[in-house]
């Protein structure tokens, strides 16, 4: 059985999103945060790496995706069902369409919000954890 690792043994991970595909830079993204590259795999301990996304509110989508896709939210109250086009999220929270598209596939348990903890998403192209000495993540 792999034993959970601590924080300083943890790999960081950057990635430049201009240009790239929402889904599948995602799906990559979720694999370092869940550890699922490693040998050590197993789904119970959380032995992810950190990612750093930059400029994260420059992804493409396919297709008619940026009139179409709607983000939805409800309050729980009667009519309380918020919907939110693609292109008004880019010009609202540019980085928040990356964060749930990540969140959406990672696993739906205790470890989630630890993962996700480890994702750090940036506007621009400067980031400020070079002191962590973050490799290059090939997608």
């Amino acid at each position: 059985m792999p034993k959970q690792i601590d924080g300083n043994d943890r790999k960081w991970f950057v990635v430049d999103a201009e240009g790239k595909t929402l889904g599948r830079l995602a799906t990559t993204i979720a694999t370092h945060l869940k550890g699922k590259n490693k040998v050590n795999y197993a789904p119970h301990v959380d032995n992810g790496d950190f990612v750093i996304v930059l400029n994260a509110g420059k992804i493409v989508v396919s297709g008619n995706k940026e009139s179409d896709k709607l983000y939805r939210t409800h309050s729980r109250f009667m009519g309380g069902l918020k919907e939110v086009p693609l292109d008004r999220m880019r010009v609202k929270k540019p980085t928040e369409m990356m964060r749930l598209a990540v969140v959406g596939m990672l696993p739906k348990n205790k470890l989630r919000s630890e993962m996700i903890k480890r994702l750090k998403l940036e506007l621009g192209a400067e980031h400020h954890y070079e002191a962590q000495k973050p490799e290059p993540l090939s997608i």
